[in-house]
């Protein structure tokens, strides 16, 4: 029995925090000229988005303020994380009107991949005809546009949304593995195509190739002694083949999870102030670990300096044990902060990961350990977690929190980094 054809989308708002900020204001999104961007932070804020009309003057997306032409006159919105949740939330909500969540995959924010296959014959229906239902109800209930990708597997969805729709109308493009040959194949740069980074692309120079059709004529021998398994998506990538379904996704469960967070700070911090924010961020950080019932062996740093005379430095310790109690964990930070830290250097970027994270019940201690006062540490903390569940993160606070140069209490009030749209005054 011969296999149906697949029809998958991906709708993407366009400008999608620019575009509900105009939303907001009752303004045309496509015609203001708006950007999103804390001014507070000073003018080398980066601006999260731009309108299209920003766009259409040569302004690009994650630009500083002081980057924007001074004879431009436009709107800076400060950033309302919460807002566009709560938009994104009535976008899903829209797509749930006509699709089962087990065909809808949240790619991001502001995109979605939705398996259309099974709909177009329930609705009797074209697929571009389907997509711009979609993409008319949004606009019509919500006032933010959207364009769309219409492919045969999801990757050739994904490149007809970002390459080939941009050049539409009716801001729909759409590929089969036929059409992707013919139009794309000698598409440069590479960079355009899902998937492939700055530094596939060096290593592809290496061999002459700079475009799709290069990848796909030459000898897969080369390939595999350069990428190793990593060749085989990338050829299959070349000829316009995706295997992977829906399903794939919604069964695929990580075999290690991690857990990460880094910030930028306003300007240069000393030594000693970029190390007590440090403690801030990993106190929470293990807060948070207790919430989700998780704890962690393996940790990692990332300090970037102020002064741009490298990428900065990042260093790695294993804990003696398995846990999630700040105690505990803090010392073994604030020791690869001493050793990995240049003293002399101006401070602006900490970054943090805690690797290989398992079930809170499989956490494990030494014979040093004091496990009557561990005991009590998780008890504090399950209280604590209680009221900021209950309050908010900063109805509890350390001492800590409250150094003149920590940034905790404000950023408890954000989401993702970013201003929520929200006052938290507790």
């Amino acid at each position: 029995m011969e296999e149906k054809q697949r029809c998958y989308f991906v709708i993407d708002m366009k400008s999608f925090f620019a575009s509900v900020e105009c939303a907001e204001r009752g303004l045309d999104p496509l015609t203001t000229r708006l950007v999103v961007a804390d001014e507070s932070r000073g003018e080398k804020t980066i601006c999260l988005a731009v309108s299209p009309a920003m766009k259409a003057l040569g302004i690009k997306n994650r630009c500083r303020l002081y980057e924007i032409p001074k004879d431009i006159d436009f709107v800076i919105a400060k950033p309302q994380m919460k807002k566009y949740i709560e938009y994104a939330s009535e976008i899903y909500g829209i797509y749930l009107d006509y699709i089962d969540k087990n065909d809808i995959h949240v790619y991001s924010i502001d995109e979605s991949f939705i398996d259309a296959t099974d709909y177009l014959k329930l609705y009797k229906i074209r697929a571009k005809d389907f997509a711009c239902k979609l993409m008319n109800e949004i606009y019509e209930k919500l006032h933010i546009p959207a364009t769309a990708g219409i492919g045969t597997n999801m990757y050739l969805a994904k490149i007809a949304l970002d390459i080939t729709a941009k050049h539409a109308s009716d801001h729909i493009g759409w590929l089969t593995e036929k059409k992707f040959i013919k139009e794309l194949w000698n598409h440069t740069p590479l960079s355009d195509f899902w998937g492939i980074s700055k530094g596939t692309i060096n290593r592809l120079a290496k061999f002459g190739i700079y475009d799709m059709e290069g990848i796909a004529k030459c000898d897969p021998d080369i390939l595999y002694d350069e990428f190793g398994v990593n060749a085989e998506l990338l050829i299959d990538h070349a000829w316009g083949r995706e295997s992977c379904l829906m399903s794939d996704i919604k069964n695929y469960k990580s075999k290690k999870k991690s857990m990460s967070g880094s910030q930028i700070f306003p300007c240069n911090y000393s030594f000693k102030d970029a190390k007590n924010v440090m403690n801030e961020m990993v106190q929470n950080a293990c807060y948070e670990l207790a919430r989700q019932k998780n704890s962690t062996q393996l940790l990692h740093l990332y300090v970037g300096y102020g002064d741009k005379k490298d990428d900065g430095t990042k260093g790695t310790v294993r804990m003696k044990v398995c846990t999630n109690i700040y105690y505990l964990v803090g010392p073994y930070f604030e020791q690869l902060f001493d050793k990995i830290v240049d003293k002399n250097r101006p401070i602006r970027k900490i970054g943090y990961d805690f690797a290989d994270l398992v079930p809170e019940e499989q956490e494990f201690y030494d014979l040093f350990t004091d496990i009557e006062k561990v005991k009590r540490e998780k008890e504090l903390v399950k209280s604590l977690l209680d009221i900021q569940d209950k309050f908010g993160k900063n109805a509890i606070l350390s001492g800590i929190d409250f150094f003149d140069t920590s940034t905790q209490r404000e950023r408890n009030k954000m989401i993702g980094g970013h201003n929520s749209g929200e006052n938290e005054d507790a």
